[in-house]
């Protein structure tokens, strides 16, 4: 490793940082995705879908089961005999319940998938966020600071012209009593930003926390993931209602069976034989089964049309909100660059004795708070375009 590069790593591991790149929004977005319950809960989802379809592929309904039978007659009088049977119980599909099983457990999958693009989603929403939070702190941590510098550069000036006998002694106590509000304002603002930092490591576990985008981009060619998952929701609970109509009867079994039978000084005897065992169905078994599938495609049905109506909502809250910020960032940057050059004209005149200390604090206080929301009105747009992103359902 070269001087050059060691300087380099140094210095970035001095101010806390990591020396590769800057980790992106879908970086950020992945790496909180990692740190929640949600997914490894999608990923038994996942499995357990897989599992239903490997189940519903299988050749017989259920587990073949083993039947071994031994009898014996001890009796005196009697010759002694021994009967053995050994049989073989295999479940059978009933007509279209294989088919139904796969379509569900085709739709479980798709749902699975489905589900765990929504639980993205909602964990990309907390990212953009924590970094809207760190954004706005940020640009109040700025104002402050600036405000600090420019209050502190007029007392230094008002003490020097007090000291010329320019200025009486309470010019200098007002100016200082201002720089040192100032100061404390900023080592609040300061703070306040390092909470926001901790929340969005406690989120992420990055260090570095990247920019929003003002721009909200086109709109998405596919759905909303929510609104898709909720769509799937209800097929998977039609599928599930084709499997209850499939399966009005328990699975009928074919058994087939191998029978010796031995008795003393006679051959023994042999024989194969083929059973099919047929359960009926009945209203008491199939009623509350039918039921509980009703009410599970309504319940579907119902949560996505709701769905769909909130998502709506949020969408043209969303939009209207961000076409409020970006008019309030364009209006507040042209108010921000009037007073800022009302406060130099005042400065020159002050400067020329021309106008008392507490106009000149007045006009620096307003430039000092319009700059200071530009930098809000600009945050504020970030975060106003992020949430307009998370209502539309696209992902960083």
């Amino acid at each position: 490793m070269t001087h050059r590069a060691v300087t380099v790593l140094a210095v970035a591991l001095a101010a806390g940082l990591p020396a590769a790149a800057a980790a992106t929004l879908a970086d950020a977005v992945e790496s909180a995705w990692q740190r929640t319950a949600q997914s490894t809960q999608a990923g038994g989802l996942a499995r357990q879908a897989n599992a239903e379809r490997i189940a519903a592929e299988a050749l017989w309904a259920g587990a073949p089961a083993l039947e071994v039978g031994l009898l014996r007659n001890r009796q005196p009088a009697v010759a002694s005999t021994r009967e053995t049977e050994i049989g073989v119980a295999m479940p059978m599909w009933l007509p279209g319940q294989r088919a139904a099983r796969q379509g569900q457990a085709a739709a479980g999958l798709s749902a699975a998938a489905a589900h765990q693009a929504a639980a993205r989603l909602r964990v990309a929403g907390r990212v953009r966020e924590a970094a809207a939070e760190v954004a706005l702190q940020r640009a109040e941590l700025d104002a402050a600071e600036a405000g600090s510098r420019e209050l502190e550069a007029l007392a230094r000036d008002v003490e020097r012209r007090v000291a010329a006998g320019e200025l009486a002694r309470t010019d200098a106590l007002a100016a200082n009593a201002e720089r040192l509000a100032a100061s404390a304002t900023a080592a609040q603002a300061r703070q306040a930003l390092k909470a926001a930092q901790l929340r969005w490591q406690a989120t992420t576990g990055l260090q570095s926390v990247p920019a929003l985008d003002s721009e909200a981009g086109p709109a998405p060619a596919q759905e909303h993931p929510a609104l898709q998952a909720a769509a799937l929701d209800v097929e998977l609970a039609r599928q599930r209602l084709g499997v209850t109509r499939a399966s009005r009867r328990d699975a009928p079994e074919l058994l087939l069976k191998l029978r010796q039978e031995s008795t003393a000084g006679a051959p023994h005897v042999k024989g194969v034989g083929v059973l099919l065992r047929l359960p009926f169905g009945s209203a008491a078994r199939n009623e509350p089964l039918m039921a509980t599938a009703l009410t599970e495609l309504e319940v579907a049905e119902a949560a996505h049309r709701e769905l769909q109506q909130q998502l709506e909502a949020e969408l043209a809250a969303a939009r209207g909100a961000h076409a409020a910020a970006r008019q309030q960032a364009e209006e507040q940057g042209m108010r921000a660059a009037l007073l800022r050059e009302r406060a130099l004209l005042i400065e020159k005149s002050f400067k020329a004795g021309e106008t008392p200390l507490p106009e000149m604090l007045r006009a620096l206080t307003a430039a000092t708070q319009a700059d200071a929301s530009v930098g809000r009105a600009q945050a504020a747009l970030a975060q106003a375009t992020a949430r307009l992103q998370q209502a539309l359902g696209v992902m960083p």
